[in-house]
């Protein structure tokens, strides 16, 4: 039978692949989203700046932000170096789409691709150039620069898929890439961050952590990571998998306390306090950590390592990123 040997889980921010001097450049974007603030509310910039704590200044610092930077890089080495040893033949991508793949003709809460590869398309030299020099200087994380196809374990896709049917999920299948999406991000981060071999297949599984009204529930989350572990010890093959969370942790606004919280709860192995995080509270970028609770379900029973956890501020109103890395064995 299949094993699940290796879980690995990952923000995959552009403050970690762009380099500290385009973190200002991140920050200045900041002030023209709509902000999910610590209260689980949307606020305006300058409404966050109000009531920001003013010892967040002292992490702006230059050197303080080039600290922070290696940890980032001496973490994803890290993963990058377990994930290589691991010797997997399959790993299953759990990550959310934002638009690349799945657009406003229907985003589906869970999905599963049952074809044999999905491209990255990368974007036209005339968006690229468009795009802020921050996000430019992080594409290489996101997008090669050129279509790179990504092998798919079609066979435990299916076997995923046919598993969550009978557990009374409604996932969504397809077997073709609409034309003109490429796969996003979440999906690509792993081998162009985490160092995972081309030659090796993925089975992504996409959850709709964005996009309301269909978001999931962590617990929903939860369970389902829980019928992944099964499929794969179901499945007539030797294969080693390896499980791997894309994404997180809370952003546009670090809410440390809610990292803390979160990480903590991941370390007892506590899917009560995992399948009870408000809804309110994952929303925005928070709402990746939808895709950790979901690897966690999955690997129930096997330790939970905390590589490194940097609150990756980048404005003085407290925004920026929540950046983890972290494993289970």
């Amino acid at each position: 039978m299949a094993e699940i040997v290796l879980g690995v889980a990952s923000s995959h921010t552009p403050q970690l692949s762009s380099g500290v001097e385009f973190w200002e450049d991140h920050g200045r974007r900041d002030r023209g989203y709509s902000l999910l603030g610590q209260d689980a509310e949307y606020h305006a910039y300058d409404e966050i700046l109000a009531n920001a704590d003013p010892r967040i200044e002292d992490e702006l610092d230059p050197l303080v932000w080039a600290a922070k930077y290696q940890r980032c890089e001496k973490s994803l080495q890290e993963l990058s170096r377990r994930l290589s040893e691991a010797q997997v033949d399959v790993a299953v991508v759990i990550g959310d789409d934002q638009q690349e793949m799945f657009q406003s003709d229907g985003t589906p809460t869970f999905a599963c691709f049952l074809g044999t590869e999905l491209t990255d398309i990368p974007p036209a030299a005339e968006r690229l150039e468009r795009m802020p020099v921050g996000l430019r200087a992080a594409s290489w994380a996101a997008h090669s620069d050129r279509p790179e196809r990504h092998k798919v374990c079609s066979e435990l896709s299916r076997l995923v898929i046919e598993s969550l049917v009978v557990a009374d999920f409604d996932p969504l299948s397809f077997t073709e890439q609409p034309a003109g999406r490429t796969l996003g991000h979440a999906f690509t981060f792993p081998r162009y961050r985490l160092g995972l071999a081309p030659e090796t297949p993925i089975t992504p599984i996409f959850i709709n952590t964005y996009f309301p009204p269909n978001v999931p529930s962590a617990r929903r989350c939860y369970q389902l990571g829980r019928v992944v572990r099964n499929a794969v010890a179901s499945w007539s093959s030797d294969a080693r998998v390896a499980i791997i969370a894309s994404g997180g942790l809370s952003h546009f606004v670090v809410d440390e306390e809610l990292d803390h919280r979160f990480l903590s709860a991941l370390e007892r192995s506590d899917s009560e306090a995992l399948g009870a995080l408000e809804r309110k509270q994952l929303r925005s970028g928070n709402s990746e950590l939808l895709n950790w609770v979901a690897a966690a379900g999955a690997l129930e029973g096997k330790n939970f390592t905390l590589v490194d956890y940097v609150a990756g501020y980048r404005t003085p109103a407290g925004t920026g990123t929540g950046m983890a890395f972290a494993y289970w064995e």
